[in-house]
C-alpha cells in the first residue's frame, strides 16, 4: 500500500451566490484541472436565515451533473422538466442537468434556523453533455452507513465501499462519496483507488491527514477566531487535497472528526464554463448562451 501524501490544503472561503446566499467555497471556476472530473465545492451552513432564505432562484444548467446532500434543515427544488421536492437532512440529490434544465434551490433551516448542506459539481464527458436531463432523488434512510470495529462509521453515497454500495448509480465520473466520522483518538486507513483524483472536506471535530512519515500541518478555524486561522490540526472547513496513492490515513483529534471523502476518475477534456454551463470548447458555450437568449436552451419538456 502506499500511501497518498497531501498536496494542497485549501482554506475555504466566503462566498455569495444566488439571490444573495452567504456560503463557503472549497473550489471551483478558473483551473480545477486537479480535482477533475470535479468543477465546484460549495459547504452552505448558515445558522442565520437572513442569510441564506433567499435562495438559488431559477438559472440554467448544462454540460454537468450537480450532487446536493443536505446535513440540517431543507432544500425545496424544482425544475424546468416539472420535477419538485424537498431534500431533508440525510437526502441527497443527484441532477444530471445533460443537455439543459432550468432549475431553482430555495432552503429552509430547521426548526432553530440551522442550515447545512453541500453541493458539488462533476463534469460530463463531451459524448454525454447534451444527453437527457435525469434525476436521482434519494431519502437519507435509504443511503447505507457501515462500521468498522474501531467505530469508524462510513455513510455510501455513491460508490462501493466496505461491502456498501451507495444508492446513486450510472454516474458519468464513476466517484466514490463518502461522509466518513472517525472516533477520537482514532488513526484510520481508507483506501482510494490509485488511478482516481480525491480530495476531503472537514465538516465537524479535528485531526491530521498523514504523508508517509509525519503529519501534514494545516490550516484550522480557532473557536472563537473565524478570520485568523492557525496553523495546526485539519478542522472545520479545510478542503485537503491529495496527491497520488491507494489509500489514506487520517489521525482523529480528541473530539473525533467528521468529513466527506470523494474521489473520481478524471476525465481530461478541455473544460469552457460560464457559471452552471460547462462544455468543451468556447464555440460551445456561445451555442448554450445564444440559445438561452433565444428560449431554445431546453431540449426536453415536461409532458
Amino acid at each position: 500500500m502506499s500511501i497518498r501524501p497531501v498536496k494542497r490544503i485549501i482554506e475555504s472561503k466566503p462566498t455569495m451566490e444566488g439571490a444573495g446566499v452567504k456560503l463557503r467555497r472549497g473550489f471551483g471556476f478558473g483551473d480545477t484541472t486537479e480535482f477533475d472530473p470535479f468543477l465546484l465545492f460549495d459547504d452552505f451552513r448558515n445558522d442565520h436565515p437572513n442569510d441564506y432564505l433567499a435562495g438559488f432562484p431559477w438559472h440554467p444548467h448544462r454540460g454537468i451533473e450537480t450532487i446536493t446532500y443536505v446535513l440540517a434543515g431543507e432544500v425545496a427544488h424544482g425544475d424546468s422538466l416539472g420535477n419538485q421536492g424537498t431534500l431533508g437532512a440525510g437526502d441527497v440529490q443527484w441532477m444530471t442537468a445533460g443537455s439543459g434544465i432550468l432549475h431553482q434551490e430555495m432552503p429552509k433551516g430547521d426548526a432553530q434556523g440551522h442550515m447545512h448542506g453541500f453541493q458539488l459539481w462533476a463534469n460530463l464527458p463531451s459524448a454525454l453533455k447534451m444527453t437527457t436531463p435525469r434525476y436521482q432523488d434519494v431519502k437519507g434512510r435509504d443511503v447505507p452507513e457501515v462500521t468498522d470495529d474501531d467505530g469508524t462509521r462510513v455513510r455510501v453515497v455513491c460508490g462501493d465501499f466496505w461491502g456498501a454500495k451507495g444508492p446513486v448509480e450510472g454516474v458519468a465520473a464513476d466517484p466514490r462519496y463518502l461522509d466518513v466520522s472517525v472516533p477520537p483518538g482514532t488513526r484510520k486507513r481508507l483506501q482510494v483507488e490509485t488511478t482516481r483524483h480525491a480530495f476531503a472536506y472537514v465538516f465537524a471535530g479535528s485531526g491530521t491527514f498523514r504523508d508517509a512519515s509525519a503529519p501534514r500541518g494545516v490550516l484550522t478555524e480557532g473557536p472563537d477566531d473565524h478570520d485568523n486561522p492557525v496553523l495546526d490540526q485539519t478542522g472545520n472547513r479545510s478542503l485537503v487535497l491529495f496527491d497520488r496513492g491507494d489509500e489514506i490515513v487520517v489521525q482523529a483529534g480528541d473530539q473525533g472528526i467528521r468529513f466527506l471523502l470523494v474521489s473520481g476518475k478524471p476525465i481530461e477534456e478541455p473544460v469552457a464554463w460560464y457559471g452552471p454551463i460547462v462544455m468543451n470548447t468556447k464555440d460551445e458555450l456561445q451555442t448554450a448562451l445564444s440559445e438561452l437568449r433565444s428560449d431554445t436552451f431546453i431540449k426536453h419538456r415536461s409532458r
